[in-house]
Order: structure tokens, then C-alpha cells, then sequence
């Protein structure tokens, strides 16, 4: 793990536990719901009744950016792969770390975190009975590593046209590294793009719009959004961005903080604004089209702070390699892989138990982190695993 890459590799860590977190919390939000026909319909797999406000605060702010990041730094290495590898390994490389994990791995694991589900939608444990309307009713439900499939997808496409390409990505970081002494044109470019890549489809589709076949799951709202930071990420890559655009004397990193403000300034006009907008529209000041452009236009102004204020941060204030962060991001991928089910249990096992929702959240939080780190140390052990996971 060189310097150069360092807070790179953090902020991938870091952004991990932000997902732990972010399913810790769905149980215990004031929007959680329960489909006792079809688990799946759900919010989550496990719902409380102990609920509190916070949570929808905390988990909202995630939602607006920390998936579309995850893309982006899923594409800055890929060029130097690839002209390492060669188009045909690297490809391979991408199917057994990404595709046959998501198939096997992530199968067997969602069976064992959507068990509780099962159980509170059929009271049984009757493992066979799960399996099968696993498979059928529920639809092969892929839970969070949706994500891998997805991210297989993006690698594919970039290295099936990386041939006819691979004279763009270069020419377009060097235009990108002309905004390296603007932060305003930075960050106005970066708005404009995240308008342009997930307004239309939000308000074409909605913006919670899923679909899918079988595990293929996806968010039709925001493929574009994810697709976009994929391949602004391949960008990136191809510019010294440690030196250039994210350099330690550039401006956008010198004053992080800054966009930590308008970051969490962004996410309260997007929550706050809506039932003016809603009011503007019902008495004919505004045509309602505007008024959803404004609104989705909000969550991608959060979306670009957020991804800016975290890139420049990291860059700002990962000075040194740390013994316990070295760890966290050694184990991060098979962390991101096996914590749903520490978070399906521990929040089953909550739920008699009579404790705030924030004290609950941070238990669950905690198992699941601890138990998902430790166990993945452990499994790591294993050659073929250490190898792709």
C-alpha cells in the first residue's frame, strides 16, 4: 500500500463501514415497513418498533452519495490494470473477484441473513421452506451485494471498448486537471454532470425506483449516476490525481471543511425544501416538472458535496499509514460481503428487548462490524481466498 494511494484506500475502508452502518440503522428509521406476504417488499429484513428520527437523517445523508463514490473509486486503478494485464486476464481477474463471489458467496450468506425475515413473515424456521421460497416467492433476493454484480457489469463494458477508448480517458483527464486551481469550476462541473446523469432518470423512472432479474437487482434510478462515477473514475486514474486535482497545496483540499458545510447545507435544503416545493406547485407558482427538477437537482448538489468534501478530506488528512486502518481496508471487501447477516440477527434478536433505538443501532453497529472484520480476518487465512477477497 503505497503513500501515493493511501487515503485512497481509507476512504474505500472508511466508506464500508459507513454501509454497516447504513443497514444498522433500517431497522430503526420512522419509514420502516414489514410485508408480512412478500419479506422482500420490505424496507428491511428486520424491523423494529422502537424507531427514531436521527436514523433518517443519518441514513439519508448516506444514500445520497456514499454508493456513487464507491463507483467512482471502483474505476481509478482500472487503466494501469489493464495495460498491465491485457484485456483478457483482466477480465478474468474482474469475474473471480466480483461475479462468481456475488453468485456463490453472496447467495449462501443472504440465505442465512434473510432467515429472520423468513421467520417473522411465516413464523418458521423450517430451513427447507426458506430455501424454497427464497428461490421462488421472494425472488432470489441479493441484498447488498447487488453492488459487485453491478460493479462486474461497469469492468466488462470499459474492458470490451477499452481498445477503442483508451485515447479518450487520457485526454479527458487532461482536460479534467484544468480545474485543479478552480475548486468552483471543480465542483460546478461535477454538479452539471451528477444533474445531467441522474435528474432525467429520476424523473422519468422515480427516484426509488429498483428493478431487475432474479439477483441481477439494480437501481434503475440511478444506473446512469453509478455508471458515470464508474467512468469518471477510470478518468481520474488516468492523471496524477494525488498531485494534481486532489493535491495537498490545491485549494479544494486545503479547505475540505468548506465543502463539509455545504455538504451538510445541500442535504438539509434537499429534506427541508420539499414541502414548499409541494405548496408552490398545488397553488400553480410553479409547474410541477420544475419542481421535481429542483428537487432531484437538490440530491445531486448533496451528492456532489459529499463526494468532493470525503475525496478532498481523505487527501487532506491521511498523513500516515495506520496498523488498525491497514487492517480495515485488508478486510473491507469480504467485511462488505459478510456483514448483512450480523446486522439480519442481531436486529432479530433486539427485538423483544426493550432499549432506545439509538443504543440499539449502536449494538447491532458494533456486532456487525466486529463480528463481520473478525471473521473475515480469520477466513483471509485461506489461500484462495486471501487471493481474490
Amino acid at each position: 500500500m503505497s503513500n501515493r494511494t493511501l487515503w485512497v484506500d481509507y476512504l474505500r475502508s472508511f466508506i464500508t463501514v459507513l454501509v454497516v452502518a447504513h443497514h444498522a440503522t433500517l431497522a430503526y428509521t420512522t419509514f420502516a415497513y414489514f410485508d408480512t406476504e412478500v419479506y422482500i417488499n420490505s424496507t428491511h429484513p428486520v424491523v423494529d418498533e422502537q424507531r427514531w428520527i436521527g436514523l433518517d437523517l443519518f441514513s439519508g445523508f448516506n444514500d445520497t452519495f456514499f454508493m456513487a463514490l464507491m463507483f467512482l473509486i471502483g474505476g481509478l486503478f482500472l487503466v494501469r490494470s489493464i495495460s498491465k494485464k491485457g484485456v483478457g486476464a483482466f477480465t478474468l481477474d474482474r469475474l473471480y473477484r466480483l461475479l462468481i463471489p456475488f453468485l456463490l458467496l453472496s447467495t449462501v450468506l443472504m440465505l442465512l441473513a434473510y432467515l429472520p425475515a423468513f421467520y417473522l413473515s411465516k413464523g418458521s424456521f423450517d430451513i427447507s421452506s426458506h430455501v424454497a421460497d427464497f428461490f421462488t416467492t421472494q425472488a432470489w433476493p441479493v441484498g447488498p451485494p447487488w453492488f459487485l454484480w453491478l460493479l462486474f457489469a461497469f469492468n466488462l463494458v470499459f474492458a470490451l471498448t477499452f481498445s477503442s477508448l483508451r485515447q479518450l480517458y487520457p485526454y479527458l483527464g487532461k482536460q479534467l486537471v484544468r480545474l485543479q486551481k478552480s475548486p468552483i469550476g471543480l465542483f460546478g462541473f461535477w454538479w452539471l454532470l451528477t444533474i445531467i446523469l441522474y435528474v432525467p432518470m429520476a424523473m422519468a423512472v422515480g427516484a426509488g425506483t429498483w428493478t431487475g432479474i432474479g439477483p441481477f437487482d439494480f437501481q434503475l434510478s440511478r444506473l446512469f449516476l453509478y455508471s458515470g462515477y464508474f467512468f469518471l473514475g477510470v478518468v481520474i486514474g488516468t492523471i496524477d490525481f494525488s498531485n494534481t486535482l486532489f493535491g495537498k497545496d490545491k485549494r479544494v483540499v486545503r479547505r475540505w471543511w468548506i465543502l463539509g458545510i455545504l455538504a451538510l447545507l445541500s442535504f438539509g435544503l434537499w429534506i427541508g425544501l420539499p414541502p414548499y416545493l409541494r405548496v408552490a406547485v398545488e397553488s400553480g407558482h410553479l409547474p410541477a416538472p420544475l419542481g421535481w427538477m429542483i428537487y432531484h437537482s437538490l440530491f445531486a448538489l448533496s451528492c456532489t458535496a459529499s463526494s468532493l468534501v470525503f475525496l478532498s478530506g481523505f487527501k487532506a488528512l491521511i498523513a500516515k499509514s495506520s496498523k488498525w486502518w491497514n487492517s480495515l481496508s485488508e478486510n473491507a471487501y469480504l467485511i462488505y460481503l459478510l456483514h448483512y447477516a450480523f446486522i439480519s440477527w442481531s436486529q432479530f434478536l433486539l427485538l423483544e428487548i426493550k432499549l432506545s433505538p439509538g443504543l440499539k443501532f449502536g449494538i447491532v453497529f458494533g456486532i456487525a462490524l466486529g463480528g463481520s472484520w473478525w471473521l473475515s480476518h480469520w477466513l483471509r487465512k485461506i489461500n484462495i481466498i486471501r487471493k481474490y477477497l
